[in-house]
């Protein structure tokens, strides 16, 4: 982690500086630690927390309880409304130095929602949000929290670095405080001072041990700091979640609106034009019939051909929408008339005591059938697996094949459209593909029982 973090911030060794990174890393973390830029940017933002917090609090404690004060007449909601409103300003900037100084991201929480313009619209949302009133406990709570932070990081931090170095100012107390060096004990009668070289010595080495568990203390006291940034300047669950439904319902739609394409295409390509060569085949042998019966009955021949060609076509086409076997028997029949298709030899375990909802049980028919085209086409494989097993609340799906690997999940491609169909009914798919093989892609599904069929 701290070596990701150094490297964001421009650590790593540039070209005047070869093998100056195989150097550093070679020397522990803990070691490191004190001289890492992330452990000088962790100690600035304890440090710079304490005024900004002060500034923060003085400020949200002052509107709100002015707002409060003056709830008795209309200009307390106008005041609250501008309290919040800071708060949330403030808000941001935290945000900001969170991201700068510790590196962490975290979104903007939800907008507000004005139903109407105007300033009564406005006071009213601002009033409504819970970002709103998350960033004035933020306000409240982070002052107690950032003195003692102060505290601790400022004392550990100095005691270190002083007593590292005391070999070195230790003179001072000599010449300036007539004292012969830190004392460590005195009363009336004796005085136990760190002056000869071996305690100064073990001064130092004490020194040493703070110095570098300093960084580690400063770090942990900024996980706090990380946790109300999060928790209380970004968004909500609730309102992550809505976005996260939004986006879903739009792939949604987009998935349903290229699927009804594709078979308009495949009918209209497919077998409605063999059907209107059929037609016109036997017009001309009708035609013909009295003429040359020969010529007809060749004719007549060819359209029976046709015929032929175009119920599998709709017969392949309503397989791609729904197969019946699918409906009738589930998944393991399914899968292995899948498999049987495809062009290296397939093995099919299907591992479920009962029958998954008919929605979920679709979507695993087809990602199945959709990773064994893509071994088919792609993967130069002498043989697959599949597998389909239950797990707590998941449906877990596994497709493996010997092939040449580098199944790659990148935008435009087939897998990242079906990673995308799965993360709309929160799926995962992962795909294991280094390149010479194997591939093992694993697709993970909500698991709902079949309560109606």
């Amino acid at each position: 982690m701290a070596t990701e973090y150094g490297q964001g911030y421009g650590l790593d060794s540039g070209p005047g500086f070869p093998g100056s990174t195989e150097r550093r890393h070679r020397m522990p973390a803990a070691l490191r630690a004190p001289v890492e830029l992330r452990s000088w940017l962790e100690l600035t933002h304890v440090l710079l927390s304490l005024p900004i917090s002060i500034l923060l609090f003085t400020y949200a404690v002052t509107m709100v309880s002015l707002g409060a004060g003056l709830l008795v007449t209309f200009l307390g909601i106008p005041v609250l409304a501008a309290g919040l409103a800071g708060c949330r300003g403030f808000g941001a900037l935290e945000r900001m130095r969170a991201r700068g100084l510790l590196g962490l991201e975290v979104a903007e929480p939800e907008p507000l929602r004005r139903n109407k313009p105007g300033a009564m619209a406005w006071m009213g949302a601002v009033l409504r949000s819970g970002a709103s009133w998350r960033a004035l406990l933020y306000a409240v709570l982070h002052l107690p929290w950032a003195v003692f932070s102060f505290v601790v990081a400022v004392n550990v931090w100095v005691l270190g670095w002083a007593l590292l170095t005391y070999p070195l100012w230790f003179w001072v107390f000599p010449v300036y405080a007539g004292q012969e060096g830190i004392q460590l004990y005195g009363d009336e009668t004796h005085r136990i001072y760190l002056d000869n070289p071996f305690e100064i010595t073990v001064t130092a080495l004490v020194g040493l041990l703070f110095t570098i568990a300093s960084p580690w203390i400063v770090r942990a006291l900024t996980m706090v700091d990380r946790l109300l940034v999060h928790g209380l300047l970004g968004p909500s669950r609730l309102a992550s979640r809505v976005v996260e439904l939004e986006s879903d319902r739009g792939v949604v739609v987009d998935t349903a609106a290229a699927d009804l394409r594709r078979i308009e295409r495949d009918l209209h390509d497919g077998a409605q034009a063999r059907l209107v060569a059929l037609a016109m085949d036997l017009g001309l042998a009708k035609e013909k019939l009295q003429e040359d019966p020969r010529a007809a009955a060749r004719m007549v021949d060819e359209a029976h051909g046709e015929v032929k060609t175009a119920l599998q076509e709709l017969r392949d086409l309503a397989r791609g929408i729904h197969p019946a076997v699918l409906t009738d028997r589930g998944l393991d029949a399914a899968l292995s008339a899948v498999a049987s298709r495809c062009t290296v030899p397939v093995r099919v375990e299907v591992d479920l005591a009962e029958r998954p909802a008919p929605a979920i049980e679709g979507i695993a028919y087809f990602t199945v059938s959709e990773l064994l085209q893509n071994v088919s086409k792609h993967a130069r494989a002498t043989w697959a697996g599949v597998e389909v097993w239950r797990t707590e609340n998941r449906l877990m799906l596994q497709v493996v094949d010997n092939g040449v690997g580098g199944a790659d999940v990148s935008e435009g491609s087939g897998l990242a459209g079906l990673a995308d169909r799965l993360d709309a009914v929160d799926g995962i798919l992962v795909v294991d593909s280094p390149a010479g093989g194997p591939t093992r892609v694993t697709a993970e599904l909500p698991w709902r029982g079949a309560h109606v069929r």
